[in-house]
């Protein structure tokens, strides 16, 4: 145990470098006091576990990459990420191109005898877990627990005897009914199942669409918190039982009520090291995704009543801590060292896409497309963070063939992007929108402005064409709107007004995206200088 302390107190010092305070959204309210959601980005399906006076969280990612990341925080309040537990998705047949909705279904963390365990269901593949005595390291190959299909939204406990048990349930898209929770036997390390599963809840018309159980220990009693409901107009459910297969007795201890917190959804329950009982569940925000809130839970029915008598607060007193700084997840990177945690990709990492480069800059190269971006696994992308924001991108384009084009990116089944593409020896500025990507739609493609390039290669072999340019998009209550300057200083609104449009089971999201008709010598490229997000006023540092 003194081991596995030290390791996390070494990770979360390398990685303090990279938290800081949101200029656009903080949950903290410097006096005492914190206002929902604690993280407005897209951690769907959030679970957490504490650790002494730390608690560590995570989420579904589906077929994002890198997948589950790990987000920490000392007050359940202030959160940074510090890593991820996938570095790649298997089998890589179905994940190096993307595989929106698949992948990653709502994970469960636990610490358990000085390891941390994250369990996962593929509702594709079967109940996969990885595990670490780092959570902000290196997390070792994951194990396939239970093979098959249809099993989602797995959790383990580790009984008192050190036999463990798990929790799932059932995707009806896959297995053909849904509803129901069922719990089996699993070796004592975790590993595998021994035992056959056995239904332990079936929720009927009364609970349709029971999902997302949490399976904890709690006075002498077995306990499945878990929503039912579905997404947009559920409710949160508590089930317990002497024997761990039931029967179990359940009540609804929190739902939407007078509140405009529609759902709210799955999450999962903590108890600190000061003796507070809290639950994180996500709150549905359409094309800003899935975003979490926390309430505070009342024991003293001997039932976990949530939040102000069963309806979720917008804001609260916060859990008490020793000590922790405002901070939020990151948001920003000026792309001096490693790429930063927040972004992923589409699928599995292929070097060709991108890399760092010694002089401060990210590198993406342009990529053959065939179609619009649903398809492409390329796209450099990161999670929304607020309701009202403008984020600016600094780059510098460097184009070696007709038509190679780079762009700043609002992500969706709906996109649009502003791009700079290559037209003799000059660039066109364009807004490239799709609707209805996801079905195949057709992008269209509109002629903004001429830009004269910043510099000319005179080499004979494959000679290149650059330009400097700063990008800009201002989102506010669902609409984006495209800016650019060639000088960082005086910004121009140019394009159409674009509305969010979340993708497969994520909301938006935010980026970049190289791309080329076809590669017939060289690629081009463009160097990401930085990525700052700031106020809707559009103040930049």
């Amino acid at each position: 145990m003194k081991r596995t302390a030290i390791l996390l107190l070494l990770s979360l010092a390398l990685h303090a470098s990279a938290q800081e305070k949101s200029d656009v959204w903080s949950p903290d309210q410097g006096n005492g006091t914190y206002q929902n959601p604690v993280l407005f980005a897209d951690y769907s399906d959030p679970d957490v576990c504490a650790v002494g006076e730390d608690y560590y969280l995570t989420a579904s990612s589906f077929g994002c990459v890198p997948g589950l990341p790990i987000l920490h925080s000392r007050d359940l309040v202030n959160w940074t990420i510090v890593g991820h537990a996938l570095q790649e998705l298997e089998p890589r047949e179905v994940f190096d191109k993307p595989a929106h909705g698949q992948g990653v279904w709502a994970p469960a963390i636990r610490h358990h005898n000085g390891r941390f365990y994250i369990y996962w269901g593929d509702p594709d593949h079967g109940i996969f877990m990885v595990c670490t005595q780092d959570p902000a390291g290196r997390w070792e190959k994951p194990i396939c627990v239970v093979p098959g299909k249809g099993m989602i939204d797995p959790c383990p406990l580790w009984d008192e005897d050190g036999r463990c048990y798990l929790v799932n349930g059932w995707a009806n898209s896959r297995a053909g009914f849904n509803s129901v929770l069922s719990v089996r036997e699993l070796s004592a390390d975790g590993t595998r199942a021994i035992g056959l599963p056995r239904i332990v809840f079936d929720g009927g018309q009364e609970n349709h669409t029971t999902e997302g159980p949490k399976f904890y220990r709690r006075d002498n009693y077995y306990w499945i918190l878990c929503p039912a409901g579905g997404v947009e107009k559920g409710w949160q459910l508590a089930m317990r039982a002497r024997s761990v297969y039931g029967p179990y007795e359940w009540k609804r201890v929190m739902w939407q009520g007078a509140t405009d917190v529609n759902g709210p959804h799955q999450g999962g329950w903590v108890h600190t090291a000061f003796g507070e009982d809290w639950f994180l569940h996500f709150n549905d925000r359409d094309a800003y995704g899935r975003v979490v809130y926390l309430q505070p839970v009342d024991w003293s029915s001997g039932w976990p009543v949530m939040g102000r008598q069963g309806e979720p607060y917008t804001s609260f007193r916060k859990p008490k801590s020793a000590s922790a700084a405002v901070m939020n997840p990151q948001e920003n990177d000026e792309f001096d060292g490693p790429l930063g945690l927040q972004w992923q990709w589409h699928g599995n990492y292929n070097q060709f896409w991108g890399m760092p480069t010694d002089s401060g800059n990210y590198r993406l190269y342009t990529q053959v497309l065939q179609g619009n971006l649903w398809e492409a696994p390329h796209l450099l992308l990161q999670k929304l963070t607020a309701p009202r924001f403008t984020a600016t991108a600094h780059l510098r384009f460097t184009a070696k063939e007709e038509a190679q084009w780079a762009a700043l990116l609002m992500m969706g089944m709906d996109y649009s992007a502003l791009a700079v593409c290559r037209e003799g020896d000059h660039f066109v500025l364009q807004q490239r929108t799709c609707k209805d990507a996801d079905q195949q739609g057709a992008e269209t493609t509109e002629n903004l402005a001429t830009l004269s390039a910043s510099d000319k290669d005179t080499i004979p072999y494959a000679p290149a064409i650059h330009l400097d340019i700063y990008l800009r998009l201002k989102v506010a209550d669902g609409q984006c709107r495209f800016a650019y300057s060639t000088d960082g200083k005086e910004f121009r609104q140019v394009g159409s007004p674009f509305t969010l449009r979340k993708g497969k089971w994520i909301g938006a999201k935010m980026g970049f995206v190289a791309a080329t008709p076809q590669l017939i010598k060289s690629r081009g490229w463009a160097d990401i200088d930085w990525f700052r997000v700031g106020s809707e006023r559009g103040k930049i540092k």
